[in-house]
């Protein structure tokens, strides 16, 4: 299988993207600067992490993997009408992308009840929600990245609500995409979570990935696991369920 054929999303051939120092790195990503202040080189490595870091390893081609799904969906939602931060994809780890800020809030999108919200509520997982849920977290790697309100969020000066209110309408509208691919792809998307940023003009745009390792996806029919949960649960067949998930969205974007 040859991964992310879809080097340049929107045909411009004149991008350069010189790397140069590391601005970042994070548990899943290294983030370096371009000759351009307005854009940076994002880097996927095979790191993988649970349980805010408690659990650490690594697994095969997880980089390289996370930036083919990631540039099928971003390439995808922006089709689509959304803003996003994605300019290309340079090579097997590498992505160009507009330098943001990122809002310091994760929105969790619950549409299926799984993991933390399971445990926290003492209800069964994989029950299938009647609205949906959105869940605002606090990125704060040494509070655990709380879970927190729309309150807290202007207390703490993250995010005006009139920025959430944006934020939300914003975050319904990817769900929305996103539930129809994935049904396209008969994979269910249980929940997955986003970080929105702003660019240098004040736009507010989707970061971040979207991946196996930021969504619960499904075997619509078996309800087999393809994400991140195979390593958080010892699973087994991790590099296999990702490379189901890039495959199955390749055909429903073919379509």
């Amino acid at each position: 299988m040859e991964i992310g054929e879809r080097r340049i999303p929107f045909k411009n051939e004149s991008i350069m993207s010189e790397k140069k120092e590391m601005l970042y790195e994070g548990k899943a990503k290294q983030v370096f600067a371009t000759e351009n202040p307005d854009e940076v080189v994002v880097r996927y490595k095979d790191d993988a992490t649970a349980f805010n870091a408690q659990k650490r390893g690594q697994f095969d081609r997880k980089g390289e993997l996370n930036n083919a799904i990631s540039t099928l969906i971003f390439g995808y939602l922006a089709d689509n009408g959304i803003p996003t931060h994605f300019i290309a994809k340079l090579d097997d780890r590498e992505q160009l992308v507009k330098k943001v800020d990122i809002i310091p809030l994760e929105i969790v999108v619950r549409n299926y009840v799984a993991g933390s919200m399971a445990q926290r509520l003492g209800v069964e997982e994989g029950i299938k929600s009647p609205v949906t849920i959105f869940d605002l977290c606090f990125k704060r790697d040494d509070l655990g990245d709380p879970l927190i309100n729309d309150h807290h969020a202007v207390f703490l000066g993250a995010a005006s609500y009139a920025e959430l209110a944006e934020m939300y309408a914003l975050t319904d509208k990817i769900n929305k995409l996103l539930i129809d691919l994935f049904d396209k792809a008969n994979v269910i998307l249980v929940d997955f979570k986003i970080e929105l940023g702003k660019t240098a003009d004040g736009k507010m745009v989707l970061a971040d990935e979207i991946s196996p390792d930021t969504c619960r996806l499904w075997d619509k029919d078996t309800k087999k696991k393809l994400d991140k949960d195979r390593f958080r649960r010892d699973l087994g067949e991790i590099t296999e369920a990702y490379v189901e998930i890039f495959n199955r969205l390749q055909k429903a974007l073919a379509k």
